[in-house]
């Protein structure tokens, strides 16, 4: 892991195009600003170890034809 030391207003650049700005700093709580391109998914880490574990829940999920055919029908009015 590289750590990097920043002050209020100074920022980090990842890639080109990924920038990382620090806001503020108040006590313990830096808030950070993040530019990105809209294609780059930007979630807290524990928002996206949820998503991740959604994920793996519905993938483990099993379907019938008929479970396929009726949602198909209930999404497609």
């Amino acid at each position: 892991m590289l750590v990097l030391g920043r002050k209020k207003g100074e920022s980090i650049v990842i890639n080109d195009e990924i920038e990382l700005k620090i806001i503020s700093i108040d006590g313990d709580t830096v808030k950070l600003g993040v530019e990105a391109p809209k294609n780059i998914a930007i979630h807290r880490k524990e928002v996206y170890e949820a998503i991740q574990s959604e994920n793996k829940l519905a993938a483990m999920q099993e379907f019938s034809l008929e479970d396929l055919k009726e949602f198909r029908r209930k999404t497609s009015s």
